[in-house]
Parts: C-alpha cells; structure tokens; sequence
C-alpha cells in the first residue's frame, strides 16, 4: 500500500450511518474510503432486533429524538425518511414484516440489510478498510489526512460515524469525542440510554424475586411517557417501557410505573367486595395482574387490613392508588455494557443541521450517534443513522 493514498471522502466507522453517507457520497461520484477497526462492517446491525434488525419505524418523527436541540433532526428526517430507507430494502428483495408500534425487521437475518449496504457501497466505487486502527487524524493541505494501521488516507471531506459508547465490548469507545473536541466542538455529557435499570439495596433481595414477571405498564418520568411492557429481572427491570424511560431518568430520581394502565382497579374492587367480602384484596388482584406481583405488593403492605369486607372505600383508593403510581427510585442502570444507545455527544450547536458539516472546520461532518441525537426504542436510532448519513453524502 502506498505511503499515501488520495481519496474524495474518508469516513471513520463502518456502522449504519458511515455506509449510508458512503452510499451517497457515492453514487454523486465521489471516491470514497470508510475505515473501521473492526474486522466486519455493521456489528450493530448484525446482532440489532435479536439478529434481525429492526431497521427503521413507520412511524418516525423528529418528536421521538431526544437533544439538546430539539429542532436539529427535523431536515435529515423530512430529506430522507423511512419510507425512503424502506423503498430500498423493497429495491433489494428484502423481505419484512411489523411488529409493535411501527417497529419494522427483516423476515430473516440483519445481514441482509448488510449486505444490501456494502454491495451499494461497492457498486459506487467505494471502498471498506477494515481491521484498521486509526492512529492519527489531522488536518492536511486540500483536506484531511488519517494515518492507519493500514496506511495513510488523505481525502478532502472527512466524515465521523464512530458511534458512541455504548455496547464496548463490541469496540464501541469515545473516540469520535475525541475527535470533535480536538477540531474545537464541544461535547456534551454522555450517558447510557435504552438500558435496563437495576435495584436499589433495599429492593434488590425482595423484588429480585420477581425475574421473569412482565406485564404492560405506563411509565413516566420527567414529563415524558411510555405505554409499553416492563420486565423484572434479579437485578432490576427492563423491558421496552423502562429502557424507554432510562433516556430520560436521571440518578436518584424516581420513576412512576402504572401497575395496570387503563384499568379501574377502585371499582373492581368494590364491586368484588359485594359480591366476596371475605376475599382478600390480593387475591381479586391476582385475577388481573401476575400472581407473583400481587403477593409482593401484599407483603410490601404488611399489616394492612386486607379482608375485602374491611376495606373502607378510602382505603381502597389509597391501595389502588400505589398501584398506579408505583414509585421507585432505581439504584442505578445497566451503563454502556447493555446500553443500546449513548446519550448526549457532540454539540449540535456547531453543526449545520441539512449537511451535518461542522460549522467550524470545513469538510469535516458527523453523521449517527456520535451526536447529541438519540432516538426512542423501536428503529429510530437506525433511521438518524440513515437520515444524517444520506444527508451528509449528498453534501460532501
């Protein structure tokens, strides 16, 4: 390989939002290099939705991203949308299917939304570098210059579609962090999102006891909110509904879960204490909710009076009502080990948000979760990598 090789555009990562912006950049003629460390482009996506990938949502809006600019995403997703991303895995013969609340995965394996990727990327000329690690990025004379374990790429465009932390042990690091600070752009602070949470002390040893309980809830904390399942686990409670909710808890703060959304638990249980006024309260409850919670929520009450011929009207508002607004204050979540996303990253502030160039070194782009753009659970978060990347191609 050559001291030296001269290219359009060298994009860091070979994630889903560094192959769409090579893509693009592409098909406009652009020579093109994506470098990675890894030895296979699009781990994420390959163990994405159980290995099937669920690539995109039918439903995606800019309202279901979180950033510290909430307008940012609004020109990537209208310029290119789901439906546009979903029209090319039709192009390809990709078969899918959808599940809950928009969610849309391949029918078979998330490798063919891979190999849908890196056969457009070959077809427009480009070219993957893989089992590269990068080990210098700098500013040179027309552009940029990236020193690799592999050689050295000089290109007029640079493009950062490193990611963000979480999942390390698939190689996720801060590294695309480092970049932008060392090009002058702020980072903002980074946390895990999507992540499962775990006990408090003094939970851990008598809620733990519920692994593999789950039933659907509503979930609310810091005015946002989620009518999905919830899952307890030894270590906590996961499920779709708290890993949506994690993005917007903050340590030490509590989170409100409806044991039963949707239900009038006050009136069942006053009808049922005509009907059965020597059954216990738990017990009705049980008929509505999983057995192995009511008996817990039985004993968290302790000496409470629970015949329901005992229960005075404003006693059994006041059982319904802790039901429906259980409180809990997590001891803490997961972090980047199981995280899906990272919270936070780089400044937006800084970036122009049709091109996803930076605002203050021409030629340089982020694309993807490096941002401080996270999107809900569900195919969003690969939709911002489809939507910033195909923005950022058709620029560069």
């Amino acid at each position: 390989m050559p001291a030296t090789i001269k290219t359009d555009v060298v994009i860091m990562g070979a994630g889903a939002a560094g192959m769409m912006a090579a893509i693009e950049a592409g098909r406009r003629g652009r020579s093109v290099v994506v470098i990675d460390h890894a030895k296979a482009p699009g781990e994420k996506i390959r163990i994405s939705g159980g290995g099937r990938c669920n690539f995109t949502n039918l439903h995606c809006t800019p309202a279901n991203f979180i950033s510290g600019n909430r307008h940012f995403a609004i020109s990537a997703l209208k310029s290119f949308t789901q439906h546009d991303f979903i029209d090319r895995v039709k192009a390809r013969g990709i078969s899918y299917h959808e599940k809950t609340l928009g969610q849309l995965f391949c029918d078979g394996s998330a490798r063919e939304i891979i190999a849908m990727l890196t056969d457009d990327i070959r077809d427009t000329g480009g070219r993957l570098q893989l089992s590269a690690e990068i080990l210098e990025v700098r500013q040179a004379e027309g552009g940029f210059s990236v020193k690799t374990s592999a050689g050295t790429w000089q290109g007029q465009s640079l493009v950062v579609a490193t990611g963000g932390k979480s999942i390390p042990k698939m190689g996720a690091t801060g590294f695309g962090y480092d970049i932008a600070r060392q090009f002058g752009h702020a980072v903002t602070d980074t946390r895990a999102g999507l992540v499962p949470f775990t006990w408090a002390s003094n939970m851990h040893d008598s809620w733990g006891g519920l692994s593999g309980v789950s039933l659907d809830v509503r979930a609310v904390c810091n005015g946002a909110a989620f009518d999905e399942a919830m899952l307890f686990t030894h270590r906590g409670i996961s499920g779709p509904a708290m890993l949506q909710i994690s993005s917007y808890w903050r340590e030490g703060e509590s989170v409100e879960i409806d044991l039963a959304p949707g239900t009038d638990l006050a009136a069942l249980l006053k009808t049922e204490r005509g009907r059965r006024p020597k059954v216990s309260v738990w017990t009705v409850l049980a008929e509505v909710l999983p057995k192995r919670l009511t008996q817990q929520l039985g004993q968290a009450a302790g000496d409470r009076i629970s015949r329901l011929a005992d229960l005075s009207n404003a006693a059994i508002d006041e059982i319904v009502a802790e039901i429906h607004s259980f409180s809990l204050v997590p001891g803490g979540t997961e972090g980047y080990r199981t995280a899906e996303v990272t919270l936070g990253g780089v400044d937006t502030a800084d970036i122009n948000q049709k091109t996803m160039q930076s605002r203050l070194v021409p030629g340089l782009y982020f694309v993807g979760e490096v941002m401080d753009v996270t999107g809900h659970l569900g195919g969003h978060n690969f939709q911002w990598a489809w939507s910033s990347g195909a923005a950022a191609g058709r620029s560069v």
